[in-house]
């Protein structure tokens, strides 16, 4: 799987990863600028990570302390982003061998877009893949120099078992990692849910995205007739007859499952983002994200 080509990349390195609210000590206040040291005002220190230019070290530090810190200017903003990919066995739907709407391949490449926005901003840049094996983590790092390093790490990725999403949440918000700008890409098809996760998050600092995806036959069912349904991820099978009245019926409990979930994100401050993988993710970063007022 190829993510992204040279032109693509270049249109994400125009944009900036945008933080509207974060909690006190996290970070200095609202993100100002894109434009890294502009200011000659210092502001305080922060520890040396891969990545970053030796040329912000102080050396006078260095020699005192025989440990780098990086300076940062007045108008600096110094932002960690974190993009947790769910990569359960119901992500990697539709498994027809078209890549095109595939939920996960849409997951990686929109973490792989986000990410390189990260890198090339200079934000401090984490990717996380959460599935039943074990979640498995790439980063932090800073600096656009890590981009191909970031989408060698996505492409080896694959969907399978059931990822309990309130634990994975809870967990990623307990490992004391530098909270900063969250998202969460997945489908929400967690037997156990994902409400206590994001609080969880929350409590800890981050300002949370949630990026839900569907893809369109999840949305609009292609078939009718009887039918044997058997869940991706657990193997336990339903048999039903999909007429016009049962469809009716679907597309009522999902509408009233993603209201339910907009109503949660907006009354806690959540980004909420629905989509189906139809939807070119090009238009979604360039101009979704956009209107949401997460990139500029």
């Amino acid at each position: 799987m190829t993510i992204f080509d040279e032109t693509t990349l270049r249109k994400l390195e125009q944009l900036t990863l945008v933080a509207e609210r974060v909690r006190v000590g996290v970070m200095k206040g609202d993100r100002r600028s894109s434009k890294r040291g502009s200011s000659i005002e210092f502001a305080d220190y922060r520890n040396y990570t891969k990545g970053d230019d030796l040329r912000r070290l102080d050396w006078n530090v260095y020699a005192r302390l025989e440990r780098p810190f990086i300076k940062l200017l007045e108008e600096e903003e110094d932002l960690a982003v974190h993009l947790l990919v769910d990569a359960s066995a119901s992500m990697n739907w539709p498994d027809d061998g078209e890549q095109s709407e595939n939920k996960l391949v849409y997951a990686l490449r929109l973490a792989g877009a986000l990410g390189h926005i990260g890198l090339t901003a200079g934000d401090l840049t984490a990717v996380t893949l959460l599935s039943s094996s074990g979640d498995h983590t790439w980063g932090p790092f800073r600096g656009q120099q890590n981009s191909l390093r970031l989408l060698q790490f996505l492409e080896t990725a694959s969907g399978s078992g059931i990822t309990d999403l309130n634990q994975s949440l809870k967990n990623y918000a307990l490992r004391g990692r530098r909270p900063g700008l969250l998202f969460v890409l997945s489908d929400l098809l967690s037997p156990n849910g994902y409400q206590n996760g994001l609080h969880a998050l929350q409590a800890r600092g981050y300002e949370v995205g949630l990026i839900h995806l569907l893809s369109p036959d999840e949305v609009e069912p292609p078939v009718s007739g009887d039918l044997k349904l058997v869940d991706i991820e657990t193997g336990a099978d339903a048999e039903i007859t999909l007429d016009p009245t049962t469809l009716d019926l679907y597309r009522e409990r999902l509408q009233e499952w993603q209201t339910e979930i907009a109503t949660y994100c907006a009354n806690r401050h959540i980004h909420y983002i629905p989509l189906t993988t139809d939807l070119p993710w090009e238009k979604l970063v360039l101009q979704t994200l956009r209107v949401k007022g997460i990139v500029k």
